[in-house]
């Protein structure tokens, strides 16, 4: 499993498409990892693949690169919008750290995670809005995944929601051996 670029965001408007047709290139290249890619630029990496088409010969990425984005309030829900315009088979969505209420569509999604910031300075998130995601998560037969309360540190507030935790995470059938062969440049 490779989270690509946990701290940062392969789709700013400042990353060259050069830069991001390599690494898309060297993703598809090794179908027995799972790259998650996260992105607060949906719409940036939807127009992105609809220009580089030529990567997607089945017209869509394979089941081992996920695409995501963040939200954090009800001003950024319409990134879940965006995101259906990217042509992946797994999308998510990562409401962390989750700032406010939030009532995205969920159609198209396959996995949701949710938490509360964390760090000197974090603003507290009210189980009332994690609560509000689980349900909608359950309703429409999403996995859901619970991070973490927050706090002061990551792990100050537990990861417990009404007495458990929340563990879901896609099915997904990862290639163990390449399928498609690509010469990766370099």
């Amino acid at each position: 499993m490779v989270f690509v670029n946990s701290m940062s965001d392969l789709f700013h408007k400042d990353i060259p498409e050069a830069f991001i047709r390599r690494v898309v290139e060297v993703a598809l290249s090794l179908p027995r990892h799972v790259f998650q890619i996260l992105t607060k630029r949906p719409g940036r990496a939807a127009s992105f693949f609809r220009r580089h088409a030529d990567l997607l010969p089945d017209g869509s990425l394979p089941r081992h690169i996920w695409m995501g984005t963040s939200i954090e309030n009800e001003k950024a829900e319409y990134r879940a919008s965006q995101l259906q315009g990217v042509p992946a088979q797994v999308r998510f969505l990562s409401f962390e750290p989750l700032l406010g209420p939030v009532d995205p569509s969920l159609r198209g999604i396959h996995w949701v995670i949710a938490g509360g910031e964390s760090g000197v300075g974090f603003r507290p998130v009210d189980l009332d809005w994690i609560r509000s995601l689980r349900d909608s998560c359950i309703r429409k037969r999403v996995p859901f995944f619970f991070k973490q309360v927050g706090g002061r540190t990551p792990k100050a507030g537990g990861r417990m929601l009404d007495g458990r935790t929340w563990d879901g995470f896609p099915s997904v059938r990862v290639d163990q051996a390449p399928s498609r062969t690509r010469k990766v440049a370099g």
